[in-house]
């Protein structure tokens, strides 16, 4: 793989088209750092974090890695100013966008010299993003953990589709869990991929061992797509999940949903570790981890399989 050649690793200055996911209460500055050392990008999950706190992880951010990385920032952050500022203020090269309108604060960023990335989930959504001046889209299948797109369009159908639909570079997201996936999306017409769920179970996560733990011994059918009717949120079956399917099964209304739901659970579930009432988030493609490992090795197996996948397509032919 030659990164001059490859559109993400240009624009963001990388050596491979990694991104690591910018996951609430799993992307700490270890992480982030420890992607980006490896040759991907490693991002800051902002969203589980006060102005405070997101001041500090950026410091020891920059203090642990001289590569490029950057901040995912739910626009619907009830504290996006403070965010903003501090982003600025630290001069982050790098900010994903996620659940919002783009045009609110890309010109603002791109007038501090900070490249925009915004993640969508489906080609209309791809499209705003384009005209709102983002640098690049990430596209997210229904595969994805966490908050999801209600249409429930997979990475295998949504990546062409808004690749045919836009000019500006591409990242796939979405049960992209090895090299071969990452190969698989960039044949699609991506120009790089976002992983979240295997950097979740990796030794830098800031995620719970129990969490961890319960990520790797997942099989699959073990997720599930739920709360539509609220925010759409792939989660892992527990206790938790178990009362929200019985809610459903009772005709609970969005108001008694959200109720039921409450606040923190997903910090309860993933920080804390509280597998029985906690709210797991995590991608499909969990069911096919097998161990926890160090983000850094991560990134080469990624590399690894991915030219190894590459070389047999080339051998290839119909």
């Amino acid at each position: 793989m030659n990164p001059s050649e490859n559109k993400i690793c240009s624009l963001l200055g990388i050596k491979y088209p990694i991104i690591q996911g910018g996951m609430i209460w799993c992307a700490g500055w270890e992480l982030a750092a420890a992607v980006s050392n490896a040759g991907g990008l490693g991002l800051l999950g902002a969203g589980s974090m006060y102005p405070e706190v997101l001041d500090e992880q950026i410091a020891k951010c920059k203090a642990a890695t001289n590569k490029p990385f950057g901040v995912n920032l739910p626009l619907l952050y009830p504290n996006i100013e403070a965010h903003i500022a501090t982003i600025i203020k630290h001069k982050v090269p790098i900010v994903f966008t996620s659940a919002g309108n783009p045009k609110t604060w890309t010109e603002t960023l791109h007038k501090e010299g900070i490249k925009v990335v915004h993640v969508v989930s489906s080609v209309k959504f791809a499209l705003k993003a384009e005209a709102a001046g983002v640098d690049a889209v990430v596209a997210e299948g229904f595969e994805a953990g966490g908050h999801n797109g209600r249409d429930e369009t997979t990475t295998l159908c949504l990546i062409p589709m808004v690749r045919k639909a836009i000019g500006i570079p591409l990242i796939a997201a979405g049960g992209i869990g090895d090299g071969r996936a990452m190969l698989a999306v960039m044949n699609l017409g991506a120009d790089g991929a976002q992983v979240g769920s295997r950097f979740v179970a990796s030794i830098e996560s800031s995620a719970h061992a129990n969490f961890k733990n319960a990520v790797i011994a997942s099989q699959e059918g073990d997720t599930l797509l739920t709360l539509k009717e609220l925010t759409p949120v792939r989660l892992l079956r527990n206790p938790f999940f178990e009362e929200l399917m019985a809610a459903y099964q009772n005709g609970a209304s969005a108001e008694a949903l959200a109720t039921l739901l409450g606040r923190g659970r997903a910090k309860k579930g993933m920080f804390e570790g509280d597998l029985h009432a906690g709210e797991l988030e995590i991608g499909q493609i969990a069911g096919n981890f097998e161990s926890i490992m160090p983000a850094g090795d991560i990134v080469q197996e990624f590399i690894t399989d991915f030219n190894a996948a590459l070389a047999a397509q080339t051998a290839f032919q119909l």
